[in-house]
Formats: structure tokens, sequence, C-alpha cells
């Protein structure tokens, strides 16, 4: 048999699974140049190696042998599945997915642990990565844009453990957000007013929380006139504006040639006539040359941060200060003076949200940096200023900011344009 519909009441749209030899045909082909396969030609290649198949059958083959060969094989209909963020393999049988409500089991056959190992270093050769004994561990980006992290035995006891991470290239508007509970609509008047404002942004947020999804849309409302600059390891971001330039870093060779690092290209961004430099996640060395950019005249820029509250974004940023060999005082200096505000978003029962909005500034006591919540959602929804909102309305506010429960009876707060 050539291929095999899985039984089941799901069969029908179950994907059919492919021989090895029919594989072995189709690699042999592709390798040597030849286009993959039609829907004709895998015809032929079915009758060839003496097999049936009817229409609808023929069409799901086409189908499975794609994701054989250039996608992800059994995976490959869960990435391809509305609404799937994420797709973990910890081993056979043991398939695992996060649909934005926290992860589920599904039902899914891999096969055995030796089938698991090739189709991670599969996967990692399509991102252009090496996976084997001597490089038992791999972070790549595939050809769809998909993340890829796999762990090799023995360094994963037992079987290769796989995680990847779906690329959706679609930017939500700010107003879709809204009505989907990811922003709240005072804060999105304080996200536009901020954008609009030409302020320098930090996104931050644990593993998960939409940082990048809320990035792509805060770079949506960006004049069309003015030109993005994003800086990334992978390319995530997916803002739905005119004119972005893009830069990937490049990790080494195996000869440890040809790497190209983030802060390299934050200061190559520098030469190309930015309008925003923005940079896809901080988490090292690169956060001084980003500093130094947003220091350097040019406002609007962005970057995405990992922390667990806005409270707690300095402490990160010494962190990463000090592997770019800054001392405390050194990185509050450059940053009360490069960064405006802090949007954080928070996870809670697989719902993300933006959960607080804070301004940057300096320790009276100690002089070191600090960040504090201007403005809070509660448990209910409702969204809560704090003291030093006043001052950040006046600077950011991009006009009559309705915000329940706020100071005063009326919960209005008159905001102006930047100071």
């Amino acid at each position: 048999m050539t291929a095999v519909r899985p039984e089941g009441s799901a069969a029908a749209h179950a994907p059919v699974r492919v021989a090895p030899v029919l594989l072995d045909e189709v690699r042999r082909r592709t390798a040597s140049g030849e286009a993959l396969p039609g829907r004709d030609a895998l015809a032929r290649m079915v009758r060839d190696l003496g097999g049936v198949l009817g229409r609808e059958d023929l069409e799901a083959l086409a189908t499975s042998v794609r994701a054989e060969v250039q996608g992800a094989g059994p995976l490959q209909p869960l990435l391809e599945s509305p609404g799937v963020t994420d797709v973990l393999v910890n081993g056979p049988g043991d398939v695992w997915v996060d649909r934005g409500a926290g992860l589920e089991r599904v039902d899914v056959d891999v096969g055995d642990a030796a089938q698991v190992r090739a189709l991670a270093v599969r996967l990692a050769s399509a991102g252009g990565q090496r996976l084997d004994d001597a490089v038992p561990v791999v972070d790549a980006r595939l050809p769809d844009g998909t993340r890829l992290h796999a762990v090799l035995p023995p360094v994963a006891p037992g079987c290769t453990v796989l995680s990847l991470r779906v690329h959706r290239d679609v930017a939500y508007t700010l107003d879709e957000l809204v009505t989907g509970g990811t922003v709240a609509a005072p804060m999105a008047l304080v996200l536009r007013g901020l954008v609009a404002g030409r302020a320098n942004l930090v996104v931050s947020g644990a593993t998960g929380t939409g940082k990048t999804t809320l990035l792509s849309t805060l770079l949506s409302l960006v004049p069309r006139t003015e030109r993005i600059v994003c800086i990334e390891e992978a390319g995530e971001l997916a803002p739905d504006h005119p004119h972005v330039v893009r830069l990937l870093a490049r990790r080494p060779n195996v000869e440890g040639a040809g790497g190209v690092d983030l802060a390299t290209l934050v200061r190559q961004a520098l030469r190309m006539r930015p309008d925003r430099i923005v940079l896809g996640e901080c988490r090292g060395a690169e956060v001084r040359e980003v500093l130094t950019a947003l220091n350097t005249g040019h406002e609007g820029g962005c970057a995405t941060l990992h922390a667990n509250r806005v409270e707690d974004v300095p402490a990160r940023l010494e962190a990463l200060g000090s592997l770019a060999g800054m001392s405390r005082e050194a990185l509050a200096a450059q940053a009360v003076s490069a960064l405006d505000a802090v949007v954080h978003l928070r996870r809670d029962a697989g719902v993300r949200y933006v959960a607080q909005v804070g301004a940057v500034g300096r320790d009276p006591d100690g002089g070191g940096l600090v960040v504090r919540a201007v403005l809070e959602v509660g448990a209910g929804g409702d969204v809560r200023p704090g003291p030093g909102w006043p001052a950040f309305a006046a600077r950011w506010g991009p006009g009559r900011v309705p915000l329940p429960g706020g100071p005063g009876e009326s919960a209005w707060m008159t905001a102006g344009g930047r100071a």
C-alpha cells in the first residue's frame, strides 16, 4: 500500500499516512532539483508503485506528502489550525497544543522516538540549522515563520522534545483587540496617544502573553509617512504598515563565522534613516545599543521585554545592562531619558490582556530607575488610575480619556499632547 487512510469516525478528514517508499521517491526527485510533485505527478507515482486512489484520497495524499516533505509531518494540521499558538511534543503519543486557553493534550500519531527525532532533524535543516549528537539543541525559524526549538537525547532523556510556536502573519487592529478583550477601551485611547506622541515604549510581559501581537498592532498606528526599522532574531512582527524594513540576526555557522547579532543590527539601523527603531525582543547586551539609539533623537522607538510586572522592569533592565558592562547608575541614567512608558501584558486563565501602563522615572531616594504603574486593570476589568496618572495624561493623553473609577466624581480627565 502506498497510502493508508486512518480508521475511525474522523477518517474522512484525517490526513493520509504516506508509505515510506513514496516519500523516499518524492525526496529523491526533489533533491535532484525537481519541483515538489503536483496532483497528477503524484497519481502517476502511486500507479507506478502499484497503488490506486480515488480523487478525494489523492487530494489528501498530496496534502500529506507536502506536510511530510516541506512541513511538520503529522503536526502540520495542528500548526495550520486556527487559534493554535503552540504545538509541543514530549514524546510518542504525548502531543499538546495551546489554542489560547491553556495547554490541552491531542491525539496525534507522531510515530516512535526515532521518527520524532527524524522530524526534528528535518525541521532544523529546513530552518538552516544543524541538529545532531554534536549539536543536540537547536533554536530555528522555519520558512513559514514558525519558531522551532528541539532538544535531542540524552539532553532530553528518552525522546526528542519539540516546541513549535506558530507565526500568524496578521496584524490585529486596536479596535479588534478591544473587542476581543485584550485591551480595555480606556487603555486603547492611552495607547493611541503614546504612539501619536512618539513615546519610546517597552512592551513587557511573560512568555505567551501577546507582546509581539500588541507591538505589531501599535506599529500599525504609526503614520504612513514614517519609516519603521524592525530588528529581530525571528521575523515575527507583522505591522499593517507600508514602510517596514526588517533586519534579522544571524547565528554563526558551524565554524563560528558569519554571525550578526542584535547589537550590531541596532547600530546599522541608525544609518538607515529610521523614523522609528523597533527591537523585537531585548534580552541581552543589545540593551546598551537600544538605549543609546533612543537617546540620540530617535523618538517613537519600541522594544519588548520579559518581566512579571511593570515594577520589575528596572531589575530586568539592570540585569541586561550588566551583560553589556553597564553599571546600575549608568543604566538608570540612560533608561530614564530614553524610555517614556511601559505597557505590560498579563495572562490569566488563558486570557491575555494589557494589565498595566507604567511611567519611567528615577527613585528620589536612591537615584535608581523606577517604573510606577499609572493605569491598572482590576479583576473586574475596571481601569484604575494611579497617583501619577494626571501628570502622565497631561503629557501623553490623546484627548478626553474616560477612566471609570478615576479621581473625582467625573471619570473624565483632559489630556493634552506631549509636553
